[in-house]
């Protein structure tokens, strides 16, 4: 009993890791246009992750208790798993970065079973990193050319209010799904590995929705102004064709039980609207500080989560 509330506290803490550094993900763009204040979207995020998370969050939940490992965990496994990937998403929200979450648990899991010496399932995670790779690629093409769409039938709304107007819908819109999205595939990294358990109830999903909520509200605003001033400065109708893109590509993958990372889903929208400003509207400095990121996080993790529970093996 007491391994289930240790392992229940850690998936809390990863839970609010998760949101604080995602939120930036669902309202950085709807923020840095200027069309909504902070406040009034983060609490959008708080109240449409719980729903994402209840409704859809089961496919990812069970790919990351089951899918990467395929044999129950030693309950010291699960915890150095979460605790790393909850301490390094932690660090780097400190330091305003997005990072990929769901790279830190997938990472932090595949360390722990090669740390555990049980089979880790390789050809799930180079599934999970093809789509990794392909994400951002596909939410920049559908970012461009939402743009382009949006731009089109908005055009034909002559009366500037009105038009005004529109776009707040869409942004508000926009900004609840790409909640609803990161609800639905981040509550598999947060708390997913306690699935590994064989523990699948909906209050588990509860606990994960709920502690994304809570890491939003209560940490969200440092990687919120990165993603909605520090790649490129959107104007709404550059929020609402890169949130929409994002949302899209998560909540297909959310589908598919995929772990996909909501940061580069996002992150390769921004440079996809960006793009129809002209390369040079792109802050390319950043960008390539994010991909490196991108690209050492679930190595890092990993390597945490397996010395963490090599430490924890030799003190019990």
């Amino acid at each position: 009993m007491w391994q289930l509330i240790v392992l229940f506290s850690a998936g809390a803490y990863v839970g609010w890791s998760v949101g604080a550094n995602d939120a930036g993900d669902c309202i950085g763009t709807s923020v840095g246009s200027g069309l909504l204040s902070y406040r009034r979207a983060i609490v959008l995020v708080a109240l449409f992750v719980v729903i994402g998370a209840l409704l859809q969050g089961e496919n990812v939940m069970e790919t990351v208790g089951k899918g990467i490992v395929t044999v129950e965990l030693p309950a010291a496994a699960i915890f150095a798993a979460m605790f790393s990937a909850g301490l390094f998403v932690t660090l780097a929200t400190f330091f305003r970065l997005p990072v990929s979450t769901s790279q830190a648990i997938v990472g932090g899991v595949a360390g722990v079973g090669l740390a555990a010496g049980v089979d880790v399932n390789l050809s799930k995670l180079v599934t999970i990193a093809e789509v990794w790779v392909i994400c951002p690629f596909l939410t920049g093409i559908l970012a461009f050319v939402f743009y382009h769409g949006l731009a089109f039938l908005l055009r034909r709304l002559r009366r500037p209010k009105l038009w005004d107007h529109a776009l707040e819908v869409l942004l508000i819109l926009s900004a609840c799904y790409v909640s609803f999205s990161l609800g639905a595939n981040d509550v598999g990294n947060s708390v997913g590995p306690i699935a590994n358990l064989g523990v699948h109830s909906i209050w588990l999903r509860l606990l994960g929705g709920v502690s994304l909520a809570v890491g939003a509200l209560t940490f969200g605003r440092r990687v919120t102004e990165t993603v909605g001033g520090g790649i490129v400065r959107l104007d709404p109708l550059s929020a609402v064709s890169a949130q929409a893109s994002a949302a899209v590509a998560v909540h297909f993958f959310s589908i598919l039980g995929i772990p996909v990372s909501t940061t580069q889903a996002i992150v390769g929208a921004v440079v996809g609207v960006g793009l129809v400003k002209g390369m040079r509207a792109i802050k390319g400095q950043r960008v390539v500080g994010i991909v490196v990121g991108w690209i050492g996080t679930p190595t890092t993790s990993g390597l945490v989560a397996f010395g963490v529970y090599k430490l924890i093996s030799s003190i019990m």
